[in-house]
């Protein structure tokens, strides 16, 4: 896990060796592997990450960590800050997509100045674990379940650039 001040960064694929780890699936979460304290301070970590770079998820390989974790929450409405619940599922599995799919543009921490258009099921249920090693259930829709639909994709070595047919760079 992140401890020294130089692993507090986005890993990008600017840097081969950091692009070459993100497109790799991470390995389950362990549970059993770390203290309350450590998951508490992942999660934590994982947040303070997410904000500090304005993102509105984060999945665990972005920072340099080899676990299916990740954390979401949706911008306020003027996109200065957050609003409803904060997320963090462990070993995160989509049971069920609609058949409904919304087209709408994307971009990511891990490619920065670039963004592009991706469909994405307009609503999902996903399945995993809280932080306590509790079962969860979330059905998410909308731009809620696009955020979810893209961290998964992380934890599959999947990046939005690989799924967008119109990807730009930001003027």
């Amino acid at each position: 896990m992140a401890e020294k001040e130089t692993d507090k960064k986005i890993w990008t694929v600017k840097i081969k060796s950091e692009e070459s780890f993100l497109r790799e699936k991470p390995k389950a979460f362990k549970f059993s592997d770390y203290s309350k304290s450590e998951i508490n301070n992942l999660v934590l970590f994982m947040r303070q990450m997410m904000v500090l770079n304005h993102g509105i998820g984060l999945a665990a390989p972005q920072i340099g960590v080899n676990a299916q974790i990740f954390v979401a929450q949706l911008p306020s409405d003027d996109g200065r800050g957050y609003q409803g619940k904060f997320y963090a599922i462990f070993n995160p599995k989509i049971e069920s997509i609609s058949k409904k799919i919304v087209s709408d543009q994307e971009g990511c921490l891990s490619v920065p100045g670039y963004y592009g258009t991706v469909d994405r099921a307009d609503k999902i249920t996903v399945s995993g674990y809280d932080k306590n090693n509790r079962p969860v259930k979330v059905k998410a829709e909308g731009f809620l379940a696009r955020i979810f639909q893209h961290e998964i994709d992380h934890l599959g070595g999947v990046l939005f650039i690989d799924k967008s047919k119109d990807v730009k760079k930001f003027e």
